[in-house]
């Protein structure tokens, strides 16, 4: 454990071992550098090594250092490159793909950054580029040795002469074209190219260069606002694009503290609480005093981004994601097999496209699927809808005069959003007790 703790921080957050007055005060370096990586990564601060900032430890990542807070950064003193025309050869290959499916993942990457700024990319077969692209394992020339399967996944060096842009991927990894078995090689260099052009690390857990990999749809990725704000403070927009051209959309990271936020879904998981917003959720502990955001594909590949609804059934010891007409089903983090499934298979009617909200109800042990301004009850044990259903809202649920965006229960009581807002009832009564501010479980830090 301390082995790991000390060559993390040493790695990505320079720290040192120092002696002196700090330490004599009880100051401890160590304890420094973990409060650092916690503010980083927006976990609890507590300068100590809990179980969150172990799991965060141990996640692969790029192998540049964490600098700077608050959205992007640049490695600073004017490292960038001061050409729009640039050059890039691969020097090797990975036995893990094809050369066809490395050579177009490189180009793929590349052209993410081409995409939005004036920067344009001439792939070079011999000579010196200005970005050298290579696999190589261990200790590899460059003073940076990897360190073996997972951790360290990549590096590459800002823009400067000699070894500056150049990119190396560490060979021990199992990299992939498009599976979510091993890393995705497009999103991996998509990120190092970053650093090869003058980005550092971000701390927006959606930004491409947040240090943690994270799998996405190669096919389907747009650059994060976070980046595109980054890369054109370097280099500017891209003066090209026609305007007559639909562009899509940069994604940008939702803000727990945003008061005017519909949540997607809300579900417990194994004793924690899940908020659903686009491609995130954030995870809260009762145990924690902040909710830490990630992408949902972080932990669920497979998974769905912008779910309609989600729940955790008690009885299953599963949580189901609901899209569309789908439902996907994950067993703690690992996918069921089988899914996903068409809505049908809960005994919802044929002409449901979508539903609005789902939770279980722990005192009946039945699933609740909310639809338009009616509820279905749904009992795992039989595999069948309740007589009876589908209900009218206000029929169980008084003061609820919209559509439901959100639902779940905790600690006895039933939580149903609508829109901004949350309303808090006990079903065994039907009484309606508080009307609150959907962000109120979210434990936003503005606040």
């Amino acid at each position: 454990m301390k082995t790991l703790q000390r060559a993390t921080l040493k790695k990505f957050f320079n720290l040192t071992e120092e002696r002196g007055p700090s330490v004599r005060r009880g100051i401890s370096p160590v304890s420094r550098k973990l409060a650092e990586m916690q503010r980083f990564f927006g976990l609890k601060i507590t300068g100590t090594l809990d179980a969150e900032t172990m799991a965060m430890m141990k996640k692969p990542r790029c192998g540049v250092p964490d600098t700077k807070i608050a959205g992007f950064s640049t490695f600073g003193n004017n490292l960038k490159w001061e050409k729009n025309s640039l050059t890039y050869r691969i020097e090797n290959y990975t036995p893990d793909m094809s050369m066809s499916e490395v050579d177009d993942s490189i180009e793929k990457a590349l052209q993410v950054w081409a995409k939005v700024t004036p920067l344009r990319f001439t792939r070079l077969y011999s000579g010196t580029a200005d970005i050298m692209i290579s696999f190589g394992r261990g200790s590899h020339g460059d003073y940076y040795p990897f360190d073996g399967p997972d951790g360290t996944l990549a590096h590459a060096f800002a823009p400067s002469s000699g070894i500056g842009g150049d990119a190396h991927f560490d060979e021990d990894e199992n990299f992939t074209f498009r599976s979510n078995r091993g890393y995705v090689l497009f999103m991996v260099a998509a990120h190092e190219f970053g650093h090869s052009l003058g980005l550092s690390h971000s701390d927006d857990p959606g930004a491409l260069m947040y240090p943690v990999y994270s799998y996405r749809n190669p096919d389907t990725f747009v650059l994060p606002q976070d980046d595109v704000r980054g890369i054109q403070s370097l280099y500017g927009p891209n003066l090209e694009i026609d305007p007559q051209q639909p562009k899509p959309t940069a994604p940008t990271t939702p803000d727990a503290c945003d008061s005017t936020m519909v949540l997607d879904a809300v579900t417990t998981l194994r004793g924690e609480m899940f908020f659903f917003k686009d491609s995130f959720f954030w995870r809260s502990n009762p145990q924690s005093s902040t909710a830490q955001q990630y992408l949902i594909t972080s932990f669920w590949p497979s998974a769905p981004t912008n779910i309609d609804a989600a729940y955790e059934s008690r009885q299953s010891d599963r949580v189901y994601l609901f899209k569309n007409r789908k439902v996907w089903a994950f067993s703690g983090y690992d996918a069921v097999p089988g899914y996903p499934k068409k809505l049908t298979s809960f005994g919802l009617p044929r002409h449901v496209r979508k539903i609005d909200a789902a939770l279980y109800d722990v005192q009946t042990r039945k699933s609740l699927f909310f639809v338009g301004r009616y509820y279905f009850s749904y009992d795992e044990a039989r595999g069948a809808m309740d007589p009876g259903f589908p209900k009218h809202l206000d029929q169980t649920f008084s003061g609820l005069t919209s559509r439901v965006t959100a639902a779940f229960q905790y600690r006895g009581f039933t939580y149903i959003y609508s829109g901004p807002y949350m309303f808090e009832y006990d079903l065994r009564t039907g009484r309606l007790y508080r009307v609150l501010r959907n962000s109120y479980f979210l434990r936003c830090t503005n606040f």
